[in-house]
């Protein structure tokens, strides 16, 4: 790491005195409420076309200068694409000092996003299912963790176990849980092959999340196989600096509070803060607490280089109450000659204590040229204890199912990657870069020494070229792979959109997409190397891989007020890793007492996806969605008493936890002095299993209503509630695991200095 700074420092002073002095273009970007906006890409195009395209980067101030532009054309054009709002063009004189050019929010088809090509584009032109939910959005939810805020996104299907704290897992067009890339800040959170847990992803000072569906290994390498989701930090914008402090309590003991320290200065932006949340639960040993703290912090070193650090770290401290109650069903067990209800375990608990960090050069030179030079450091340790086991719990077959344990996974993940981009014309974009990380991890159980540890080296290089001919858009890529321990492979991707038909005031436009991608996933350290007396470990384990292609339209309609948007895809997997138990005596252990990951060759997942988004007022957006999914393993292997399997992956049964029925809603008002949201997920019965002998092999539907709001009491002072589960619904996302009741919280927000 002191080598990657000291070339980032060489560079920036080589780069600082790479200016040219003659007349210049300044060009500030605010938000419908005149608040600067940072980090819009402003492209200057000369309306003579005898000057390529300029592009800079907005700053902490909203300002991109443009210091040569001026002797060279006597008119221009500016385009605007700031995330999360539309994209804004303005005509620039020569003689203009300062153009200010305003965003708007957008229309359902309009919303720049920068997730599904890595570089800022209109959804309607990214080639892929893309959808948002910007600061105001969060703000109004005030989710204690990713869970809350992406449940109730299309295509999403959250499944948690249990309470607050509890793993929750995403699945997305029939993947596994696996098979999501998370990004925050841009360093990925989620340790290849591993399910990452939203559960304990908290979203404190979050500006904006974007959810891109589909197979995006060719932008993000491993474990993009079915979505990728990709969170920003705020960034501080105001010359005063600015104090934001609030808490909150509601029931079960909960209680949350947290402050930021933001501003700019000049060429200097930061933004400092922390979080504590903490909650008693429901029951027995769902406590859950996590306290978070982080840095974004940023330095404009010229007009074209700019340097930003960002740090995140988060502690949490969850119980573990097991499975014990199943939709409503408590089975009972034979304890001491008494029949009686498997009880919840009182003691064992887990924490998880991750650390990111990353440092980033950006440079806007020259012309139609940005470079992007990050390094990044992540750091993840997991420990789940259960000292003393309870040998109360009984499994369906009359056994014991609860042993004492301390495991421990410590994973850390150090890299560099560039990124370039090059407007070569005003149609067309290229994207490049290269990534290198180093992976080791050490795995193990201090009751059962000693621990095993495995490390993993991967270089990436990726192109992706977006072409805008006329009515079609193209967008063509390809990533290739070389893994110290799996070899080479490569990934395709080509995505095109046609505007079919212009159309009017009603039927306002209607495109055509179709995409097809390939995905990779390596298999998580732990299952390839870890060595315990209750798990053997499985070096031979292929990479998983997906063939995805999805095809669809998008009708906009009362001049683009609306959108409608309906896609098919249809996911071939390939090698999915599952988990099974020995079929016989094994190294001396009876059957079922071991266990293995192992691959299963061939699974299907396909349905489509139906999505209606507007604006039912000027600031009152809805989004209602509805997929329907369709999954089956095609190919899996023989279930032998010689090797380790679960009949569950049998050729011809479903998916499991994948419904095929689920629809969200989410209405948001976001007004000046006011603001409030409806957030809906509705998901149907799936297939689901205990894996302790009871017979339940299915989750019950539910439907989950949140609400939330909040008033400015006046310019410095809000107040807020949030009331998640507002129906009361009793159910389990992962059976055995009953779901928090509904719960409340109630606080103020306050805010000293700023603008």
């Amino acid at each position: 790491m002191r080598l990657l700074a000291g070339s980032f420092f060489l560079l920036t002073i080589f780069l600082s005195f790479v200016s040219a002095a003659s007349a210049e273009i300044r060009i500030k970007v605010i938000d419908p409420q005149g608040s600067a906006v940072a980090g819009a890409q402003v492209r200057l195009l000369a309306n003579d076309k005898s000057l390529p395209t300029l592009i800079q980067n907005t700053s902490a101030e909203g300002l991109a200068v443009f210091r040569d532009a001026g002797s060279k054309s006597n008119s221009y054009r500016v385009r605007v694409l700031a995330a999360g709002f539309a994209v804004e063009t303005a005509d620039v004189a020569k003689n203009d000092e300062l153009l200010t050019v305003k965003v708007r929010l957008a229309t359902a088809a309009e919303t720049v996003v920068v997730t599904a090509t890595r570089t800022p584009v209109a959804s309607q032109a990214a080639g892929a299912d893309v959808n948002t939910l910007t600061s105001g959005q969060l703000e109004l939810m005030h989710p204690v963790a990713a869970d809350d805020a992406i449940r109730f996104l299309p295509g999403a299907v959250v499944n948690t176990s249990g309470q607050r704290g509890g793993i929750s897992s995403l699945f997305v067009r029939g993947g596994e849980s696996t098979y999501n890339k998370v990004i925050v800040d841009g360093v990925a959170v989620d340790n290849p092959g591993e399910t990452i847990d939203f559960g304990t992803l908290p979203l404190g000072q979050a500006d904006r999340l974007e959810f891109v569906r589909g197979a995006q290994s060719t932008l993000y390498g491993s474990d993009a196989m079915t979505s990728v989701v990709q969170v920003w930090t705020r960034t501080g914008s105001t010359r005063v600096p600015e104090l934001r402090f609030g808490a909150d309590g509601g029931n079960f003991g909960t209680a949350n509070g947290y402050a930021s320290l933001a501003g700019a200065d000049g060429r200097f932006d930061y933004n400092f803060f922390g979080d504590q949340f903490n909650s008693n639960g429901q029951g027995i040993n769902n406590a859950y607490s996590d306290s978070l703290e982080g840095a974004n912090v940023g330095a404009a070193l010229s007009d074209s280089v700019s340097l930003r650090i960002r740090m995140r770290h988060s502690n949490s401290h969850t119980g573990v109450p097991g499975e014990w109650s199943f939709n409503g069903y408590d089975p009972l067990v034979l304890v001491n000659g008494v029949l009686q209800p498997l009880p919840p375990d009182p003691s064992e608990w887990s924490q998880l204590n991750s650390l990111l960090g990353s440092v980033e050069l950006a440079v806007a030179s020259p012309s139609g040229w940005q470079h992007r030079f990050t390094g990044f450091d992540y750091l993840y340790r997991y420990t789940e204890v259960n000292l003393n086991g309870d040998p109360a719990r009984i499994d369906g077959y009359g056994f014991p199912s609860d042993y004492p344990s301390h495991q421990y996974d410590h994973i850390n993940r150090v890299g560099f990657e560039y990124q370039g981009d090059y407007s070569e014309r005003a149609w067309t974009h290229s994207t490049f870069g290269y990534r290198i990380e180093n992976e080791n991890g050490v795995v193990g159980d201090l009751l059962y020494p000693p621990s095993t540890s495995g490390q993993r080296l991967t270089q990436d290089a990726y192109l992706q070229q977006q072409f805008t001919l006329g009515r079609l858009s193209v967008i063509a890529g390809g990533r290739f792979v070389h893994n110290s321990v799996f070899g080479n492979t490569g990934v395709p991707r080509v995505a095109l959109t046609l505007l079919a038909f212009r159309g009017g005031e009603l039927f306002s436009g209607t495109r055509l997409r179709f995409s097809y991608a390939t995905g990779f996933m390596e298999p998580a350290l732990y299952q390839t190397f870890a060595s315990l007396p209750y798990y053997v470990a499985n070096p031979a384990l292929l990479p998983e891989r997906t063939r995805a292609f999805e095809a669809g339209f998008q009708q906009k309609l009362f001049a683009g007020r609306w959108a409608l948007d309906a896609t098919y895809f249809n996911n071939l997997f390939h090698d999915q890793i599952e988990y099974g138990t020995n079929q016989s005596t094994y190294q001396g252990y009876p059957a079922g007492t071991l266990g293995q990951f192992f691959n299963v060759q061939q699974s299907l997942a396909h349905g489509a996806e139906v999505q209606l988004q507007g604006a039912l007022w000027k600031k009152l957006l809805l989004t209602a969605a509805y997929t329907y999914t369709s999954t089956q393993y095609l190919q899996a292997p023989l279930c032998t008493a010689a090797n380790f399997c679960n009949p569950l992956y049998d050729t011809g049964n479903p998916l499991l936890r994948r419904p095929k029925h689920s629809a969200t809603t989410m209405l948001s008002y976001l007004g000046t002095r006011w603001g409030a949201n409806l957030a809906g997920s509705f998901v149907g019965r799936r297939p689901d299993s205990d894996f302790e002998g009871f017979g339940i092999n299915h989750a019950a539907g539910y439907a989950r209503v949140d609400l939330g709001g909040w008033y400015a009491i006046n310019t410095r002072v809000s107040a807020y509630v949030n009331v998640s589960n507002a129906l009361n619904e009793h159910y389990n996302e992962v059976v055995g695991y009953p779901a928090l009741t509904a719960n409340f919280r109630a606080g103020m927000r306050f805010r000293i200095g700023g603008e």
